[in-house]
């Protein structure tokens, strides 16, 4: 079963720009590995102070992120982005949150 997972970071406000020109053409090899390890429906959405906010389906997050970490691309991945934040990693930095709310959830699956 797909559960929903969002989570947040905090990028480098001085770097906005060049963080979002860095996604609009994300390595080939990182997209099937993420598609690979169970990230499905994955987006993320930046506000002007450097808000991150990720979004992602998956079976299990933990293993997601455990499949990523195997992964060359991803090491890669992580050292590149690193410069746009003050966490190290930010794959190992991620503020999972806590849902309170779905409105399909709430009408029982029906759209």
């Amino acid at each position: 079963m797909m559960k929903r997972v969002c989570f947040t970071l905090q990028v480098r406000p001085e770097r906005l720009e060049e963080y979002k020109r860095r996604h609009v053409a994300v390595w080939p090899e990182m997209l099937k590995a993420l598609r690979d390890t169970g990230w499905h429906d994955y987006s993320l959405f930046l506000r002007e102070d450097g808000l991150l906010v990720g979004y992602l389906m998956t079976e299990d997050f933990e293993a997601a992120l455990t499949g990523m970490d195997a992964t060359e691309v991803n090491a890669r991945w992580q050292a590149d982005m690193a410069e746009f934040f003050d966490v190290g990693r930010p794959d190992q930095a991620m503020h999972v949150l806590t849902e309170v709310f779905n409105l399909d959830d709430q009408l029982g699956g029906a759209r």
